[in-house]
């Protein structure tokens, strides 16, 4: 349940505003000033913060400037100004976005989405650029270059021999019979020359072990065949 910080002076308005996202399933938390809308944004690390311009104590440009040298959190700020500047500066300060007041319900909940799904994005292509490159030890298996380096040196790898270090490495922890590997990594369909894969695990050894001799990565299971355990 995403977790809203509403900063709103305004009672009526800013009670009608919770409800409306409490409503659609949002967790929402209230502050009526801008001291009280830092100390909760800091206790409660929201999702996202509506946050108004004009507030006792600390208007919202000073709120939205502190939260920003914080946090990423996107920020929405409710503004009953009409000026350009206003709005200009609140997204130089760091605001995501600005709905000017008076504004529908089916308006904000609609940018409160927005916002948090453009966030969820950044963050998913953020994971999926980051699991394109496998890391241990001083070792970096980059899926896109399809190249590995070690200390950040390239190592030359035969096209079957990176496929298996993918493969053993994007699978950690779990144990391989040798001919399920030929399988995986090979495509073979039916039972082939399981001394392949042992080949294959000597040369990854000697590129991507301190001490092929005592393997710390690619671990040998006996009676069935490796795993990694980096």
């Amino acid at each position: 349940m995403p977790k809203i910080l509403l900063v709103e002076d305004e009672r009526v308005l800013a009670d009608t505003i919770r409800y409306n996202l409490a409503r659609e399933g949002f967790q929402v938390q209230q502050a009526m000033d801008g001291e009280e809308a830092l100390a909760r944004f800091r206790a409660g690390e929201p999702d996202l913060v509506l946050l108004d311009l004009m507030l006792p104590k600390l208007d919202g440009f000073d709120v939205c400037r502190a939260i920003r040298r914080e946090s990423a959190v996107p920020i929405l700020m409710l503004t009953a100004r009409e000026g350009e500047v206003d709005r200009v500066v609140g997204l130089e300060i760091g605001a995501d976005d600005y709905i000017t007041k008076p504004f529908s319900m089916r308006e904000l909940i609609a940018r409160v989405r927005a916002n948090l799904r453009r966030v969820q994005m950044v963050q998913r292509s953020h994971e999926e650029q980051t699991a394109r490159v496998l890391r241990f030890g001083d070792v970096e298996v980059d899926l896109e270059r399809h190249e590995m380096r070690r200390a950040g040196q390239v190592v030359p790898m035969k096209p079957k021999e990176f496929d298996l270090l993918v493969f053993l490495a994007q699978n950690r922890g779990r144990a391989f019979a040798r001919d399920h590997l030929l399988e995986r990594v090979w495509g073979y369909t039916a039972a082939g020359d399981t001394r392949t894969i042992d080949v294959h695990v000597r040369w990854l050894r000697e590129k991507i072990e301190v001490d092929p001799s005592r393997p710390k990565f690619v671990e040998t299971v006996r009676g069935l065949g490796y795993r990694f355990a980096g």
